[in-house]
């Protein structure tokens, strides 16, 4: 029997999760058409879970400040971009592309957020421990935000801003990745607010 591999190029069984916080949340298992329609993230493949970010990579919270522009709701479109990426990343790094996105996430997950309660008449901010699933959540949104930001209504393409994100946090270089330079303002944040 033939082995199933992401997007029938990339072996998935030689990867290992460093973190191991979030081993049970990044799921690698590989598939032959990357749209589950699965309810439940931690079993989405983490492939499947950041093409969903790409649909709708404009939007920040509740406010629409960013229109995501063409590449709202084909997913057959963000399959076309996430495999050209990868191809990209493989011709860059020499190294399998599903490892460089894993690596990326790993380096890209904060640990620790800002949570702000009321108390009497005052708004107080405290540092909480960010729990593992939105800890992958947040890092492929950011992942996704970036490379949107950095291609929207720029020369650049979708699939090399993508494809410099990726890269860019797997080497954990803030200078070149806006998802790390993210993670490392809000751990800043809330470890004043300790």
């Amino acid at each position: 029997m033939q082995e199933i591999k992401i997007f029938d190029r990339w072996p998935t069984d030689g990867i290992q999760i460093k973190d191991l916080g979030l081993e049970k949340y990044i799921n690698l298992t590989p598939f032959m058409m990357p749209k589950s329609r699965g309810r439940y993230k931690s079993k989405m493949s983490i492939i499947e879970r950041l093409m969903n970010k790409m649909t709708v990579p404009g939007h920040r919270g509740k406010k629409h400040t960013i229109t995501s522009g063409k590449v709202v709701g084909k997913s057959n479109k963000t399959y076309k971009i996430l495999k050209e990426s990868f191809e990209r990343i493989e011709k860059i790094t020499k190294k399998n592309p599903v490892e460089v996105l894993v690596r990326a996430i790993e380096n890209s997950a904060l640990r620790e957020e800002i949570a702000a309660y009321q108390v009497g008449g005052i708004i107080v901010r405290r540092a909480v421990i960010t729990s593992p699933q939105r800890r992958v959540d947040i890092a492929l949104k950011n992942i996704a935000q970036a490379s949107y930001r950095k291609s929207f209504g720029k020369r650049d393409t979708i699939v090399d801003s993508l494809t410099n994100e990726i890269i860019g946090a797997y080497n954990n270089d803030a200078s070149k990745s806006d998802a790390i330079r993210e993670k490392e303002r809000i751990e800043r944040e809330s470890e004043s607010a300790r």
